[in-house]
């Protein structure tokens, strides 16, 4: 046994591990609901005595004993499953790193598109990353009994729609690989800004959508938008030492210190996105990877060059021409032509925005170059009444005082 296991030693043993097992469980029993059942035991188990006796040598092989013990006990009790505890019990291969591929079957029958979007990450996070029921519920800010109502139905409706455990074929893999990359993306977001009142950020949550996208890059080397997500989230990252000040509170992009953000990273980003880009033809993902190296590689927030951002928002209207995205447009267009063109942009938008707190905040910086004051204060106070992260409700705030002038974007902190 390994002394002093720590709870983040412990995370990356189940990280490394546990889709591993559970692929292989799968692919034995044919049963993803029995198999991601008998991981978790085996988590459970670990949680409750590895602190105690250590973290193993073999902690993979320790783990998947425990689920194997644990799937014999079940299966004895059922007789229509004797074929499947056969294979459990006789030539049971004691290490599941024969067939790497089962990880990455798991991955995509987690993110298939039959399973609504917050279950296929709930699922990816339980199977492929062994977090349990309530670490997820917490992450998320929901309870664990609606957390597992959520798993629960997501892996009866595997069983219902007949799910395949298989890596999709060549002319099925683009639409599918775009379901797994948007369910990473959504974890990665959480965790980099919360959307819940009790956690501005979580470390913990972009460390595993870190982990999992370079599973898959690794795993799909060829796939450019994979690179360029992965890319897109060490940009991100890269600048985590100076998102918040010491009171908590969300520094805005213009106001980092720069000198802090890791350098190396973001040079290591853009070799990945240059990677992506030789390829093939620039994704969605691969246009925000660009827009984010643009930010991270200018020197000072006065040199960043806003008409190279404004050409690549342009290019990301194009093929996902979204609200969102147009209103990043329109705040990069008043950094090039000025806050005219900008806020009537911003005006077409309103409507399809009215219930986004980063329209309001955007729109109030734009009202306060107008000089319009008492119109830019009700846009601010309309933005806290639209979020619940403190963080971004304690930026907010301090804009209402009448000596504070900050400048402001919605997609730059």
């Amino acid at each position: 046994m390994v002394n002093d296991p720590t709870g983040e030693a412990m995370n990356a043993v189940f990280r490394a591990e546990v889709g591993l097992i559970c692929g292989s469980l799968v692919r034995i029993t044919g049963d993803f609901d029995l198999a991601e059942d008998l991981v978790q035991d085996a988590v459970v188990v670990a949680l409750q005595r590895w602190p105690v006796d250590g973290v193993p040598e073999r902690p993979a092989a320790w783990l998947l004993q425990t689920a194997r013990h644990r799937a014999i006990d079940r299966l004895r009790r059922d007789s229509t499953y004797r074929a499947k505890l056969q294979l459990l019990t006789d030539g049971w291969a004691p290490d599941v790193r024969a067939d790497p591929d089962d990880r990455l079957r798991l991955i995509f029958t987690c993110c298939h598109p039959a399973l609504a979007r917050d279950a296929q990450v709930a699922l990816t996070l339980r199977a492929v990353m062994g977090m349990t029921t309530s670490q997820i519920a917490h992450a998320f800010l929901v309870s664990e009994a609606t957390m597992a109502q959520r798993i629960v139905r997501a892996k009866r409706k595997i069983v219902d729609a007949h799910i395949p455990y298989r890596v999709p074929g060549p002319d099925e893999l683009p639409d599918r690989l775009a379901e797994i990359l948007a369910s990473l993306y959504i974890v990665f977001n959480e965790g980099y800004l919360g959307s819940g009142p009790d956690l501005a950020t979580s470390r913990d949550l972009c460390v595993d959508a870190l982990w999992l996208c370079g599973l898959v890059a690794r795993m799909l080397p060829e796939e450019p938008e994979v690179l360029a997500l992965l890319a897109l989230m060490r940009l991100h990252e890269a600048r985590r030492a100076t998102r918040f000040d010491a009171a908590g509170v969300l520094v805005l992009l213009r106001d980092q210190d720069r000198a802090r953000w890791d350098h190396a990273a973001i040079a290591a980003a853009g070799a990945l996105l240059e990677q992506s880009r030789r390829l093939g033809r620039p994704g969605p993902y691969w246009l925000q990877a660009a827009i984010a190296a643009c930010h991270a590689e200018a020197p000072t927030f006065d040199e960043t060059d806003w008409p190279q951002i404004l050409a690549l928002y342009g290019a990301l209207v194009r093929l996902s021409p979204g609200p969102v995205v147009r209103l990043n447009r329109a705040i990069a267009l008043e950094h090039v032509a000025g806050p005219v063109p900008a806020m009537e942009e911003l005006d077409a938008l309103r409507a399809d925005l009215d219930g986004y707190h980063l329209y309001w905040a955007a729109r109030a910086e734009l009202l306060r170059r107008f000089g319009r004051l008492d119109e830019a204060a009700e846009a601010d106070r309309r933005a806290i009444e639209l979020t619940d992260n403190p963080s971004e409700r304690a930026l907010l705030e301090t804009r209402l005082e009448p000596t504070v002038i900050r400048a402001t974007s919605a997609n730059n902190n």
